[in-house]
């Protein structure tokens, strides 16, 4: 569908944009996106429009869309960068006054050091999957 398509290619973007630009100083973070709502709202949206874009070919009305493998890197990417946002964001709030060390804490926090990295790839993939939207394998 041409519209989980266009919401893919946006939001793997912002939340790259989000996550390069990312800083942990307070002063560089305030003049940012750094609302933590539009953060939570926007790693819902990507996560959901991850899961929505691997089930797309499922979901088909006319049956067409049988390859699941071109919307594979897109669709896991959006998921990822769901999952770091939202993870941000409840990191601040309860990972800061616990000092709990369980296995989703140290999951976050090894991929919130690479989030620079991670970025970079989302802008990538959504760069490319604008630029090549019927390929097999993007």
């Amino acid at each position: 569908m041409i519209q989980l398509y266009f919401l893919s290619i946006l939001c793997n973007g912002l939340s790259g944009y989000l996550l390069f630009t990312g800083n942990e100083d307070e002063a560089v973070e305030k003049s940012r996106f750094s609302n933590p709502t539009f953060n939570l709202v926007l790693g819902i949206m990507s996560a959901v429009v991850g899961i929505l874009k691997l089930l797309s070919p499922l979901l088909s009305p006319t049956g067409k869309e049988i390859l699941i493998l071109g919307d594979l890197v897109p669709a896991a990417a959006g998921v990822a960068a769901g999952f770091l946002l939202i993870f941000g964001i409840y990191r601040q709030g309860t990972f800061a006054a616990s000092s709990s060390e369980d296995s989703l804490n140290r999951l976050g926090t090894g991929l919130l050091r690479f989030r620079k990295f991670i970025g970079m790839g989302l802008i990538a993939v959504a760069f490319l999957h604008f630029l090549f939207p019927q390929f097999l394998f993007l």
